[in-house]
């Protein structure tokens, strides 16, 4: 147990980059691996989001956004989210909004990523949202760069849904009430073209940015939210159809309207 601590504190120190990088697949010049995945299906375009009325927000303040920020456990099954709020969630969290480098090698997002890599591709279980069907979807960003509007894919129905979900997350038969969980999976050699082994421990530092981003995005939608470190990785990599190995799950979150104010830090 001692050994592992140790060795668990130094992965979370920071060695030598420019050391380490050498002779990565960027340096030796192999391509930049794509940004997002293909997924097929039909591309469903959730309602616009941006523009005055059609804006969800309705909290704009950031440091109202800061004292409001809560983990959200008890969900209004009966509440359900709309497309504008799914869709400011889903863009705010991981939308592209634009190329940069060689053969764009890099793409600008509301959230940071070392090296500008964004490992991360969002999957949505949705049980409750104003005009789609209940299952599993697949969030196309690449489908919508440079632009406020956001692309998903209808993957298929969860069978038995609210069981499989409180599975998926290690028994934590709440998140399963919520409108819907966002399911975060890794392919991480997006970022291991550029820093190799290196590449473990800054992907884990970008996952916390991803997961504040939501939280404070439903925060500002009026709604509770809760990340999720627990899990159970065969099954949400077996539910998501996921291989486990070039691409898994690594976070969850849930979302939607609180039912009262039994709240937790």
């Amino acid at each position: 147990m001692e050994n592992r601590i140790k060795q668990n504190r130094n992965f979370m120190k920071c060695p030598s980059f420019s050391e380490l990088m050498k002779g990565s697949d960027q340096s030796l010049g192999k391509p930049h691996p794509p940004h997002g995945k293909v997924v097929e299906g039909s591309l469903i375009t959730l309602a616009q989001f941006d523009e005055g009325p059609h804006s969800p927000v309705v909290e704009g303040s950031y440091p109202a956004l800061l004292d409001i920020r809560r983990s959200v456990r008890t969900y209004d099954k009966s509440t359900p989210m709309t497309q504008a709020q799914l869709a400011f969630m889903l863009y705010t969290a991981q939308g592209i909004q634009d190329y940069r480098g060689k053969d764009e090698a890099f793409t600008l997002r509301p959230v940071p990523s070392g090296g500008a890599r964004h490992p991360f591709e969002t999957y949505i279980a949705v049980r409750n949202v104003e005009g789609l069907e209940k299952g599993l979807y697949y969030y196309a960003p690449m489908a919508s760069v440079g632009e406020k509007k956001v692309p998903i894919t209808f993957l298929g129905p969860i069978e038995d849904q609210e069981n499989r979900i409180t599975q998926m997350v290690a028994g934590q038969s709440w998140a399963a009430k919520a409108p819907i969980v966002l399911f975060l999976t890794c392919i991480p050699y997006k970022s291991e073209w550029r820093y190799k082994e290196l590449s473990h421990r800054v992907v884990l530092i970008d996952l916390g940015h991803v997961g504040q981003n939501i939280m404070l995005s439903a925060a500002s939608l009026g709604l509770g939210s809760c990340c999720i470190a627990a899990y159970d990785q065969e099954s949400c990599d077996k539910t998501l159809g996921v291989d486990g190995t070039d691409e898994y799950t690594v976070y969850a979150v849930s979302v939607g309207k609180a039912r009262n104010l039994d709240v937790e830090k």
